[in-house]
């Protein structure tokens, strides 16, 4: 690898370590307002208090004319996974400690794959296979069916899981012909708009200062961390960068800590672990295929 090459990779986990951050931040931001206004609306502000800032960086970097939707249908669409994930997602941050919800949305990429399968026609082998039905076992350790109560909340984060990988599927098809800015764009745009719409029967008046500046932070660290990955997915290759959405993990518990003095419990740790596991191995699994495909 040339200097410039290891600089330019570098630089890509750098700013995909700096957008789960972001996320992470977004994440409790949400959490904090979770309490006081419903999902939707929740979803609604997400979407408005992103987009002005990342429709000047999309303008900035790119022009106005890379915002022309071509595939006006999809983009609906995907803002439809894009509010089903944002609702089921903080209705289970309304309920769980953050930590716990980010654990059990790491089934995503398995479900990407098995989507994947369904949807693109992607070939998976009998060993990628196993990490999924792996992966989906740590999921029912987190959820835990028959034992106690059974968690709605853990199941919303799950249903928000799948509709993120549906929402990356969409990604894939949208790309062929839509540039990336007026993917960012429109999704949060339409995302604001429907769900915005959705929420407007039982919208809540903002209530204090204090919410108007978590809905700030939702909005500069959501900016921020979409404008992250987009770079760090830019500048680095998809297989080494993604593995490191696992370490998000890492800022959620601080989170945690630092603000609600809660942790995850330990069978929550263990369902966790089978899930990172399963789904590190599953993406070193599909690079070992790609490279095997690329030099037969």
């Amino acid at each position: 690898m040339s200097n410039s090459s290891h600089t330019q990779s570098r630089r890509a986990v750098w700013f995909m370590l700096a957008a789960l951050l972001a996320f992470a931040v977004m994440d409790a931001s949400m959490k904090q307002l979770s309490s006081h206004y419903p999902p939707l609306q929740i979803s609604a502000l997400r979407g408005f208090s992103s987009l002005p800032l990342v429709l000047v960086w999309a303008v900035w970097r790119y022009g106005w004319a890379s915002l022309k939707p071509v595939n006006m249908r999809l983009h609906l669409l995907r803002a439809g996974f894009g509010i089903l994930m944002l609702g089921g997602f903080v209705y289970g941050l309304a309920r769980l400690p953050l930590s716990t919800a980010y654990a059990i949305f790491f089934v995503a990429p398995l479900m990407v794959t098995v989507l994947a399968v369904l949807v693109l026609g992607e070939k998976v082998g009998p060993r990628r296979w196993t990490a999924i039905a792996i992966g989906f076992f740590g999921v029912l350790v987190i959820l835990r069916p028959g034992v106690g109560d059974f968690s709605w909340a853990a199941l919303a984060v799950v249903v928000a899981a799948l509709a993120y990988a549906a929402n990356v599927i969409s990604v894939q098809v949208l790309s062929r012909t839509d540039s990336t800015p007026a993917m960012v764009v429109w999704f949060l745009l339409l995302l604001g708009l429907v769900a915005g719409a959705l929420a407007l029967p039982g919208w809540v008046a903002i209530a204090s200062m204090k919410d108007v500046g978590v809905i700030a932070l939702v909005g500069v660290f959501g900016a921020l961390g979409q404008v992250a990955v987009t770079e760090a997915f830019r500048l680095g290759e998809a297989s080494k960068i993604a593995p490191l959405e696992y370490s998000a993990l890492v800022w959620t518990v601080l989170i945690d800590l630092m603000v609600w003095h809660t942790l995850p419990d330990a069978v929550t740790w263990v369902g966790a672990a089978i899930i990172i596991a399963s789904g590190a191995y599953l993406l070193r699994r599909e690079k070992e295929v790609k490279v095997a495909s690329e030099h037969p």
